[in-house]
C-alpha cells in the first residue's frame, strides 16, 4: 500500500501536485467525479442544502485550524525562536496564516447563514432565539452560532486590527506594537477557549438535538 501510495503521489506531481493550487483543482475534480459516480448531486433543495453545509464545514475547518495553529503552535514557539529568525514569522508566515484565517472565519459565518436560512427564516429566527430555550436543535444551533458569531466578530475587529499594528503594517510605537500583540493574543486565547463550546454544540445539534 505505502509503495503504490508513493507511486500515485509521484505520477501526480509530474502534472503539478507541487503546486497548491492544482492540488486544490484536483481535489475538487476527485470529489465532482466521485459525487456523480455514487448519484449523491442531485440539485434540489436538500442536495444544495447539503453542498452550503459542505462549504461551511470546509471553511470551519480552515478557521478554527489556524486558530488552533496559532495557539498550540506559532504562539508558544515565538519565544523560542532566535531573533534573527523571527522576521520570517512576522513578516512572511503570519499575515499569509491571518489572510486565510480572517477570511475563512467570514466564510464560515455566511455558509452558517445560509445553512440555516435554507430551513427556513423562522428557523433562522429559532436559532438565534436559542429556540426559546426549550431544548433540543435549536437551542443547541443557536448556542453554537452565537458562540461563533462572536469568535468572528473578535477576529476583524479586535485580532486583525491588532496584529496589523504588532506586525508593523500599519505605523505604530514599539510600545503599541507590544499592546497590540498582547490584546491580539489574548483575544485569540478567548476564541479558542470559545471554540471548545462552539464545536460541541454544532455536533449536539446534528447528533444530539
Amino acid at each position: 500500500m505505502k509503495k503504490f501510495m508513493l507511486i500515485l503521489i509521484e505520477a501526480l506531481a509530474k502534472v503539478g501536485l507541487d503546486k497548491l493550487e492544482r492540488a486544490l483543482l484536483f481535489g475538487g475534480g476527485l470529489v465532482l467525479v466521485l459525487a456523480l459516480v455514487t448519484g449523491t448531486v442531485k440539485l434540489d433543495h436538500n442536495w444544495f442544502s447539503f453542498l452550503f453545509r459542505w462549504l461551511h464545514v470546509i471553511a470551519g475547518v480552515m478557521w478554527i485550524g489556524l486558530l488552533w495553529y496559532f495557539n498550540f503552535v506559532q504562539i508558544p514557539s515565538m519565544p523560542k525562536i532566535p531573533d534573527e529568525q523571527k522576521p520570517a514569522i512576522g513578516k512572511v508566515i503570519a499575515p499569509a496564516a491571518l489572510f486565510w484565517f480572517r477570511w475563512a472565519a467570514l466564510a464560515t459565518v455566511i455558509t452558517g447563514l445560509i445553512v440555516i436560512s435554507m430551513k427556513g427564516l423562522s428557523a433562522l429566527g429559532d436559532a438565534l432565539a436559542l429556540g426559546y430555550f426549550q431544548g433540543g436543535y435549536f437551542t443547541y444551533i443557536g448556542i453554537g452560532m452565537w458562540l461563533g458569531l462572536i469568535m468572528a466578530f473578535n477576529v476583524w475587529n479586535i485580532i486583525w486590527p491588532n496584529q496589523q499594528i504588532a506586525l508593523g503594517m500599519v505605523e505604530a510605537t514599539a510600545d503599541e506594537k507590544k499592546a497590540a500583540a498582547r490584546i491580539a493574543m489574548l483575544t485569540s486565547r478567548f476564541n479558542t477557549m470559545f471554540s471548545i463550546p462552539m464545536l460541541y454544540f454544532m455536533v449536539a445539534a446534528q447528533n444530539v438535538g
